[in-house]
């Protein structure tokens, strides 16, 4: 989970909204989560990302990346992959992926 936001980025840029439901027992996800956090940062292209979740399990988090391009290196990442196909065996009852590029963006912040 994140306690920051994404906030002055120029665009056109793309998000990836990952919405999630975790099991009950979601042993192991937590560290996972984290190596992922980590190992994003190391994508070309990859600006940042917000993530929150409930204590039901609900979760979304919001990556936010240069183009396309970066979405794809992420993708491929082997380790990334391999993250995806445990959490599809073991921590999520369900998930969605939604794409979208981004064409206007501001913020606020109360000094």
């Amino acid at each position: 989970m994140s306690d920051h936001l994404v906030a002055g980025l120029e665009p056109p840029y793309y998000t990836v909204v990952f919405t999630s439901h975790l099991v009950e027992n979601a042993d192991g996800y937590g560290e996972t989560a984290k190596r992922m956090a980590e190992l994003v940062k190391q994508v070309p292209g990859f600006l940042g990302y917000e993530s929150a979740r409930t204590p039901g399990g609900l979760g979304i988090t919001v990556g936010y990346f240069r183009d396309e391009e970066a979405i794809a290196a992420w993708r491929a990442n082997l380790e990334h992959q391999g993250a995806q196909r445990h959490g599809r065996a073991e921590w999520y009852r369900r998930y969605s992926v939604h794409i979208g590029k981004v064409e206007r963006s501001y913020d606020f912040e109360r000094e």
